[in-house]
């Protein structure tokens, strides 16, 4: 698929990507947490008509609108209570991404070093995070006045980092691997000088121009600083971290937008962004939690339905788990199945495990397959090879939960759970065109 736009040659910078790129790689720098994520997806939902619903409050009788509960958010479109009989329409995806989180006790050192004692969070590739420049995202709690609160906070700056030994100090690296202790060797640095009780907390208030006595709890990740980004010499690629899942996240976001505009769409079209997903989804903001039922449940009923006329929606529902796939990798090949070649830039990955894994069979692939052909959008079949485990998605999750028809589709992509992944800069515009077509 070639570029929208043609430039020289001789001017390759000019060269301006495929046209939903600038939109992507703006959302993905502005998330650098599931809460920023849900709040950059809830702006531009509003941009596009979309109201915020509190969920203490009576539950508005059709219309466009949006949930957010900590890091997930829910959104739908009901504008005539007909379409209720076309079933709930559903594209779900996860704010998540694994990376590392800030402990309760931060404040640590050695040698002469401050640091800041950090926790895995999910399956990261702990090797990526080493000799970056890091900042700080998420919330914070705090008590004020007798009231409690959160506040989202940002360090969009180089803050921390984790420096890697020298190879003088460990010469069969290369050879041997390396090998990292979770406890040990993860620790970032953010300064010299002794270690001080409650300078991490000192920060945070500082950050956030309140006393620090008022700050009492965190949700806290290190990112990145380096924006997204194309690559390549004709841009056909797009690095950036988080690329799992907030790329499916902007897709989802940008297809419901769409969508929603659509007058003649013969059901209920919604968008839930999940947070967890990386460590099982059992939260209250996660998959297999009651929100996305309570929501679905509430909107029928403020439509008129009872609890029947919602079960009838329910199994005329169906629901695409938007997740990133596996591209095959140029260097080791032997790693995937030999007959199930991904590429980039060659459309969504329906993906398939007959262990249940995914959610994807036979019925779901078909009417997947039927969107993407109205929407002309190519479309590819992943497997992983029989002797190595399969990773999961919110996918099963939603099928069991709420008894509805559900595929597992994703975009292409290399280095997943790394800080920094790869994928083809084409595929999210098919992959946006596709999740359109089949809200419509």
């Amino acid at each position: 698929m070639a570029d929208p736009e043609q430039h020289s040659p001789d001017s390759p910078d000019a060269r301006p990507g495929p046209a939903g790129a600038a939109s992507l790689l703006s959302y993905l720098d502005a998330s650098p947490s599931p809460f920023h994520a849900v709040a950059e997806a809830a702006a531009r939902l509003e941009a596009e008509g979309f109201t915020a619903v509190d969920e203490t409050r009576p539950w508005p009788v059709g219309g466009r609108h949006h949930l957010v509960r900590g890091g997930s958010l829910v959104a739908w479109a009901l504008d005539d209570p007909s379409h209720l009989a076309g079933g709930f329409q559903i594209v779900g995806a996860h704010t998540d991404s694994p990376n590392l989180r800030i402990k309760p006790h931060p404040d640590t050192g050695r040698a002469g070093y401050r640091q800041l004692g950090v926790e895995v969070y999910g399956g990261a590739l702990h090797n990526s995070w080493l000799d970056r420049d890091l900042g700080l995202s998420g919330r914070v709690g705090l008590v004020r006045d007798g009231v409690a609160a959160t506040e989202l906070l940002l360090v969009d700056r180089p803050l921390l980092r984790i420096p890697q030994l020298a190879i003088h100090l460990d010469r069969g690296v290369n050879e041997s691997g390396l090998v990292l202790n979770a406890q040990q060797h993860l620790v970032p640095v953010w300064g010299l000088g002794p270690v001080t009780d409650g300078a991490f907390v000192e920060l945070l208030a500082q950050e956030l121009g309140t006393d620090p006595a008022s700050i009492v709890s965190w949700d806290l990740m290190v990112h990145d600083l380096t924006p997204a980004a194309l690559l390549g010499r004709d841009r056909e690629l797009l690095s950036s971290g988080r690329l799992d899942n907030l790329l499916s996240c902007w897709a989802g976001v940008t297809a419901l937008t769409g969508a929603s505009a659509a007058p003649d769409r013969p059901g209920v079209p919604v968008l839930c962004l999940f947070d967890h997903e990386e460590v099982g989804s059992e939260s209250a903001t996660g998959a297999a939690g009651a929100l996305l039922p309570t929501v679905l449940e509430r909107t029928a009923l403020a439509a008129g339905a009872d609890r029947e006329g919602f079960l009838r929606a329910l199994a005329s529902s169906r629901c695409v788990s938007a997740d990133g796939a596996h591209a095959t990798h140029p260097n080791y090949a032997e790693r995937h199945d030999p007959n199930h070649t991904i590429a980039m830039n060659a459309g969504p990955v329906l993906k398939l495990n007959a262990n249940e894994r995914y959610a994807t069979d036979a019925v779901s692939s078909a009417w997947f397959q039927q969107a993407a052909d109205r929407a002309g959008v190519p479309t590819q079949r992943f497997v992983v090879r029989s002797d190595l485990p399969c990773g999961s998605t919110i996918g099963p999750v939603t099928a069991a939960r709420l008894g509805i028809s559900t595929v597992d589709v994703g975009v292409a992509q290399l280095s997943m759970h790394s800080a920094r992944e790869l994928c083809g800069s084409h595929d999210p515009d098919l992959f946006v065109r596709a999740l359109t077509a089949f809200l419509t």
